[in-house]
């Protein structure tokens, strides 16, 4: 029997090619974000990153409990890069969960303001405002003066007893503007804030804010607490039970003649361990970048956190000028947990 001859060169060549796979797959950047914002507008946003640099990117969208609950379950394997989070008390607690990686970036550092992002632990900042929203009061203009409300203070004054909805008082957002009242005010005022408050509820917090707007308006009470582009969104809407519920609310930016309006962001921060580090940091001094900041801005109706950036928005327009408080955001964070234990005393939930 005449033994077996392979020619080498097909084995040469499917070596060759599996190489110039191995070689392709290798040298392709990409990143991966876990990402708890929703907006279209976003789409832009990423596919203008990728154009620029060439990194694709894959993407988790989920709400914030359950991209956190991900993170922490999928620990030290966790292939995501980039965390995008919207609210600061949300951005807080994953910092001391230990989720993020602290970056040293002197780009983000020059763009946004030491107010809107983590302290700096000395190993670098673990998290960055990209956008801002007002914790803002509507109240109903047929039941209500301005004047009554135009502070967060007032909000616990007996002349508005029963007059205003709430959403949940253990609502991160809620949370925040909590622990930036306790920054102003200090631990006791804070607590006789919060009880003044729960006397003057209307009815139990139930909701989300486009149900506290809805009942300002509807009489169910007369005074809401809300973020900004909850309204905005109202505002710019073709509906037109939308429009006839916001042309029977004023709007009050809060304590414009002592510290400010209570400002929240949406942030993000470079994952715990990202496999993509180098690519996640850019991509964060991305969305500093003016043309980002706008995209990112307005798919939630929502302000550029880096100075001198105006988004083109017509409902934050017609909102017009106001103060903004400037306590550091990393502050307000701080103060849950003395936050929480004023709220238990106190019975809201």
């Amino acid at each position: 029997m005449l033994p077996l001859r392979f020619s080498s060169k097909p084995i040469q060549l499917l070596i060759w090619t599996l190489g110039l796979v191995s070689a392709a797959q290798a040298q392709e950047q990409v990143l991966n974000i876990y990402s708890a914002r929703h907006y279209q507008t976003d789409e832009a946003l990423y596919s203008d990153f990728t154009k620029a640099t060439g990194i694709r990117i894959n993407r988790v969208d989920t709400d914030d409990a359950g991209l956190l609950a991900r993170l922490k379950s999928e620990g030290a394997n966790s292939p995501a890069d980039v965390v995008l989070l919207v609210d600061a008390a949300r951005l807080w607690k994953a910092e001391t969960e230990n989720l993020f990686l602290p970056i040293k970036s002197a780009v983000l550092d020059q763009r946004i303001p030491a107010h809107l992002r983590g302290k700096d632990s000395g190993t670098g900042t673990a998290w960055f405002g990209f956008s801002t929203r007002a914790r803002i009061v509507v109240y109903n203009k047929m039941s209500v003066s301005k004047d009554d409300v135009d502070t967060y203070e007032e909000l616990a004054d007996p002349k508005n007893k029963g007059r205003i909805c709430l959403r949940s008082g253990s609502h991160p957002y809620n949370l925040s503007l909590f622990g930036a009242l306790y920054e102003h005010l200090g631990a006791e005022r804070t607590e006789r804030w919060l009880n003044g408050l729960v006397a003057n509820l209307a009815r139990e917090p139930k909701g989300g804010d486009t149900d506290q707007i809805r009942a300002a308006a509807s009489g169910e009470c007369s005074v809401a607490i809300t973020n900004s582009y909850y309204l905005a969104r109202m505002m710019r809407s073709s509906k037109p039970e939308d429009r006839a519920t916001v042309e029977k609310l004023g709007v009050v930016f809060p304590n414009q003649q002592s510290w400010g309006t209570h400002m929240n962001i949406a942030g993000g921060a470079v994952a715990r361990h990202a496999k993509n580090r180098d690519n996640a940091v850019r991509f964060l001094e991305y969305l500093s970048s003016p043309a980002a900041q706008v995209y990112f801005a307005n798919g939630n109706n929502e302000w550029p956190a880096v100075p001198g950036i105006r988004a083109s928005n017509p409902a934050l327009e017609a909102m017009g000028n106001f103060k903004s408080e400037t306590i550091p955001i990393s502050a307000v964070g701080a103060n849950l947990p003395k936050v929480q234990v004023l709220l238990d005393k106190a019975g809201l939930k």
